[in-house]
């Protein structure tokens, strides 16, 4: 029987993102800011692997024999990565047509990802090792839920990575007023009311059953580009476990 879980994707999102999917992996197009976070974000989800399972920092498959899971894929820009670091990877989106992107380039490079337009909430499957969701929950219609979903698919001691804007006169200034204009984020992507605070996202992983165990910011420098940072103003990562195991 087909699970019929209550989803939380926002239907016009999804057909936002979805019309970005045929240059999804072109670093110069609508996802360009995306190809430009994506080196430190890939930074900051190897620190949190080796921290928490106190891994081989030298490794070049320090999540062999786990089980990923990411939740809001898009094209596959860090699925494929935790692909390649060792992790049998199931990756879900809203838009059937960023699937078919993402399912179309993994088979190029050679890669075996489980691809699925499917919400979290419906996905017959649990027990993941590490779940992922960059840059999504801002998108949905409900954050609690969502969060508890992803919660929900999390394996005893599994590790749970999340980022997003924070909701500050910065990050609206940054992101919408700059990045929407000139900054090359395609307008309408976002809505700044939809933004959660650190403080917000971790009461939704709290109440979900989750122990919230870092939260970094993500700065840009106009010398360096995108950068981890202690300012959370404009957007940040958290990391949280699953407390059993």
């Amino acid at each position: 029987m087909a699970n019929t879980a209550p989803s939380t994707i926002d239907p016009r999102e999804a057909a936002h993102f979805g019309a970005m999917a045929a240059d999804w992996w072109d670093p110069k197009g609508s996802s360009a800011m995306l190809h430009k976070l994506n080196p430190v974000r890939l930074h900051y989800v190897r620190q949190a692997i080796d921290h928490h399972w106190l891994g081989d920092e030298s490794s070049f498959h320090p999540l062999e024999g786990k089980r990923a899971l990411d939740v809001g894929c898009g094209a596959g820009l860090l699925a494929e990565p935790l692909k390649r670091l060792g992790a049998a990877v199931t990756a879900l989106d809203a838009a059937e047509e960023n699937i078919a992107v993402a399912r179309a380039h993994a088979e190029r490079q050679g890669l075996s990802i489980d691809y699925r337009a499917t919400p979290v909430e419906q996905l017959d499957a649990s027990g993941f090792d590490l779940v992922t969701s960059m840059e999504v929950i801002e998108h949905v219609a409900d954050p609690a839920a969502f969060v508890k979903a992803l919660a929900d698919k999390l394996a005893p001691g599994g590790l749970l990575i999340m980022s997003t804007p924070n909701r500050t006169p910065l990050s609206r200034l940054a992101m919408i007023g700059i990045g929407e204009s000139i900054g090359g984020i395609p307008k309408g992507t976002h809505d700044w009311n939809k933004f959660l605070t650190p403080e917000e996202l971790s009461a939704h992983i709290t109440n979900a059953g989750l122990e919230v165990t870092a939260i970094t910011g993500l700065s840009f420098d106009p010398r360096k580009g995108f950068t981890l940072s202690s300012n959370k103003a404009i957007n940040y990562l958290l990391t949280a476990r699953h407390p059993q195991g």
